[in-house]
């Protein structure tokens, strides 16, 4: 039986486990249960009412949070010429071609959170995807990050954008902020994962989509919501 600390335990002691808060509740309720010293992560995790085996109800994008994540990302472009020139004005972390590719798979470089790829270049990416799809950081198409507009996409990964997918369960995880954001940015961004989430409703998924929501702060207890307080 895992072990909770200390700090764990006292924090759960402010969450009602039998309780469905509404989101104004839980945006307030998860400043107050963060467990580390560090400023954590306040996370979403979304429960659909889907068949996760059928490729046809499974999710994938993104999204761009009104109020960022609290997080800068590290962005590494795949590009050439004029988009890789594109890149760097853009304010790229690293910008190259198959110089950066070789340098993952020969260095097991790591050195970035997400690759912006233009479809050109895919091809050659596309020779390490048994590199990056294990990571989870492998460019596509859905999630924005195999594109044309190189310059649109690096800007919406340094004020807030996240990619979303389903995981084996039906679940969909992602980042909504930092325990330092207001009650009111949390709350916003919030708002907008919901949202977009249900707007993203596969036609094959019949009745209720959105089964469950609950919230938490990097290793702090779930709060779970009332989906009634969402205009959905």
């Amino acid at each position: 039986m895992r072990r909770h600390s200390k700090k764990y335990v006292e924090a759960s002691k402010l969450v009602d486990n039998n309780k469905l808060y509404t989101k104004e509740e839980a945006t307030k309720l998860v400043k107050n249960t963060a467990t580390t010293k560090f400023d954590s992560t306040v996370e979403v995790a979304i429960k659909l009412n889907i068949d996760a085996k059928k490729t046809d109800q499974q999710l994938r994008g993104s999204l761009v949070m009104p109020n960022g994540t609290g997080k800068s990302k590290k962005v590494l472009v795949i590009a050439k010429g004029d988009y890789a020139t594109e890149a760097k004005n853009a304010g790229a972390d690293y910008v190259g071609d198959k110089d950066m590719l070789d340098k993952i798979k020969t260095e097991n470089w790591f050195d970035f959170d997400v690759i912006v790829a233009t479809p050109d270049m895919m091809p050659e990416v596309g020779k390490i995807g048994n590199i990056l799809g294990p990571k989870g950081l492998m460019p596509n198409p859905k999630t924005g990050t195999v594109t044309t507009k190189v310059a649109d996409v690096i800007k919406d990964l340094k004020s807030g954008m996240v990619t979303y997918k389903t995981d084996s369960y039906g679940n969909v995880h992602t980042i909504i902020g930092k325990v330092s954001f207001s009650e009111d940015k949390l709350l916003e961004n919030l708002e907008y994962v919901v949202r977009t989430i249900n707007k993203a409703k596969p036609q094959t998924v019949k009745g209720v989509f959105i089964d469950k929501i609950t919230i938490s702060t990097t290793m702090g207890p779930g709060i779970k919501l009332d989906k009634s307080s969402f205009e959905l």
